[in-house]
């Protein structure tokens, strides 16, 4: 039930995700082309892994500050260093995508 779940949420974002690639008007120069949808779809992946990875991080570390209290100060500085190399590998990978999709809108081949 928790697979489906997930999966559920998966295919809802991608769809949200990658509707403004699908919304192009036909007539453009710019047509939909795997490039979009392919930065469309890593962009939706990417957001899901780090929401389910700081999820993860704070799950452990409120677990393990609540069986040993009197580490909770390195546990709690830990999951901070931890949770921001998260969200640099994040922004790194969604820089990716944006300049990938933004390849589209030039009129210089890649």
């Amino acid at each position: 039930m928790k697979a489906l779940k997930l999966l559920a949420l998966v295919v809802v974002t991608l769809l949200v995700t990658a509707s403004p690639a699908w919304a192009q008007a036909a007539g453009t120069s710019h047509t939909l082309s795997g490039v979009a949808v392919g930065a469309g779809l890593g962009a939706a992946i990417t957001i899901l892994g780090a929401g389910y990875g700081l999820g993860r991080i704070g799950s452990s570390a409120l677990e393990s500050m609540a069986r040993q209290p009197e580490v909770a100060g390195r546990v709690q500085v830990a999951m901070i260093v931890i949770a921001a190399f998260l969200e640099g590998v994040t922004f790194f990978a969604l820089i990716i995508c944006i300049v990938v999709a933004g390849k589209l809108t030039t009129d210089v081949p890649f």
